[in-house]
């Protein structure tokens, strides 16, 4: 297959140089006037079309430069932003625990102040049973003591209704009368 291909390429050289010995210099040849004019006319495109592929590459390159420029604000303005928000992150945190530890200082000092009025409501229900238990004791020494005045009274009645006579008790019941005036202011 190589070999083939030497084979073409030689054939086609020698009908190159075959038409070069028939049709005389290669300038007076059309096929190399329009070969010299296509050079011709990319030498002189050159320059502008470069010129215009420089600028629309200018043009872009300064867009991504604006865009890369505007993206690095960017990060900065979000790495502030960050920063702004961690910081309040950490001021809201340290306020937090500043809240917690105040609730648990009121806590503790309720506590401390319920255990007082705890304290201070026992005693003092503590007082009035007292109170009331010397009140009762007091109320039950007086019913005693009616008791065994009625007791002694009626004992009294009775020895005196016995041992006495009827003229006896009608003098004692009238000197009682009699002095009644003087006790009683």
């Amino acid at each position: 297959m190589i070999s083939s291909a030497f084979a073409a390429a030689a054939e086609h050289g020698a009908a190159v140089a075959e038409h070069a010995a028939h049709h005389g210099p290669f300038y007076t040849e059309p096929h190399f006037w329009v070969d010299v004019s296509f050079i011709l006319v990319v030498v002189l495109a050159w320059r502008p079309v470069s010129r215009a592929i420089a600028a629309g590459l200018d043009a872009r390159a300064a867009k991504i430069k604006a865009r890369l420029d505007e993206a690095h604000k960017l990060r900065e303005e979000a790495q502030e932003m960050l920063a702004t928000y961690q910081r309040k992150q950490r001021d809201a945190m340290k306020e937090a625990e500043e809240i917690i530890a105040h609730a648990k200082a009121e806590a503790e000092r309720l506590a401390k102040q319920a255990a007082k009025d705890l304290d201070a409501s026992m005693k003092r229900r503590e007082q009035m049973a007292l109170d009331r238990i010397a009140q009762a004791e007091a109320q039950a020494v007086k019913e005693v003591q009616n008791l065994a005045v009625d007791v002694a009274i009626g004992a009294a009645q009775k020895m005196i209704g016995e041992s006495m006579s009827a003229a006896q008790t009608s003098q004692l019941v009238d000197a009682a009368i009699s002095d009644l005036p003087g006790k009683l202011h």
